[in-house]
């Protein structure tokens, strides 16, 4: 007899349990230049996401009466990547917090791993941003490439530092230099504590691609696209605007890239839609650091694609073969 069924028919021998692994191994470069700049607060930062998280999507299975869920890894995923997008000095239950949001109601309200349209970890920095604006955007104490004629700059991002200059100077207050470049890419300079290091990430990058978790396109789109921007804004008026490779190395740019808009629960099927995701996460992500009120945009564009995802697959979805247009 012959069983009839629906597609697939063949399996690829992945698994959750594996792609999150790979996603753990990936993100490990980024885990050592994170303790290694931020000491003790990446540790602690980084330990009490991933118990928090596990913890909570483990109670939340619980209550809803269904498997653990816990042995998938992806709550370890959501716990690193929740923990890289936060600042060294946030107190320990604020990060608890950020995971409540992230597990219990970004994820497990809506179904658990694989029905969320929003990205968890982005939704668990998002509501502590808006929730505690102040610690999210305390830094510590660090020395970032300095102006002309002073030897330090302590305390802010390289973005944040860039737009309150702006916005009250009118001018930039540090040069893209080569020493500049070259410190921002291996990670020296200040920041959310998974972000600072464009080197360890597009490692994991890297990795991620050679075992296939991941597509080139969405990246590349998004990167690409945030680059061009910048160019025509920095050509236009260069003593306004950042130069491009700031914009690339600095921020949270790479992490969202490569880690967060690659998601695939949030990030379109198709071929053609991960091109239209990362180019509208470019623009979006240009238009808030240039226009908006954050001198980041990564985690509010990434967001805001992930919402259009269902459109965008819909539009950019294949003709049938055999069908006619």
């Amino acid at each position: 007899m012959y069983i009839v069924s629906s597609s697939p028919h063949t399996h690829s021998g992945a698994s959750v349990q594996r792609i999150m692994l790979d996603v753990i191994i990936a993100l490990i470069p980024a885990i050592l230049v994170a303790i290694y700049s931020f000491k003790w607060d990446a540790a602690r930062l980084i330990t009490t996401c991933v118990v928090s998280c596990v913890a909570i999507e483990a109670a939340c299975r619980k209550l809803m009466k269904r498997d653990p869920g816990i042995y998938d890894l992806s709550a370890v995923v959501t716990g690193i990547l929740l923990a890289f997008n936060l600042p060294p000095s946030l107190p320990t239950w604020m990060a608890v917090v950020g995971c409540v949001f992230a597990v219990a109601i970004a994820k497990q309200l809506f179904g658990g791993i694989g029905y969320n349209p929003f990205n968890p970890a982005l939704i668990g920095r998002v509501a502590l941003l808006v929730s505690f604006p102040a610690a999210m955007t305390k830094w510590s104490e660090w020395i970032i490439p300095a102006p002309i004629g002073i030897n330090a700059v302590t305390t802010a991002t390289p973005l944040g530092l860039a737009k309150t200059a702006v916005a009250t100077s009118g001018t930039l207050p540090y040069e893209c230099t080569r020493d500049t470049i070259i410190q921002f890419f291996l990670g020296n300079m200040n920041g959310c504590i998974g972000e600072v290091s464009a080197a360890a990430l597009l490692l994991g990058g890297l990795y991620l691609l050679y075992r296939k978790c991941i597509s080139w396109h969405i990246p590349v789109f998004y990167i690409t696209t945030v680059a061009i921007m910048a160019t025509i804004l920095w050509r236009l008026d260069p003593s306004r605007n950042l130069s491009p490779i700031i914009h690339v190395f600095a921020g949270g740019l790479m992490l969202g890239a490569i880690f967060m808009a690659t998601d695939m629960v949030t990030s379109p099927v198709t071929q053609k839609g991960m091109i239209v995701f990362g180019i509208g996460c470019g623009a979006l992500t240009m238009i808030i650091r240039k226009w908006g009120g954050y001198p980041e945009g990564v985690s509010f564009a990434i967001l805001l694609m992930n919402g259009v995802v269902p459109l965008i697959n819909r539009a950019t979805k294949p003709r049938l073969f055999g069908k006619r247009k």
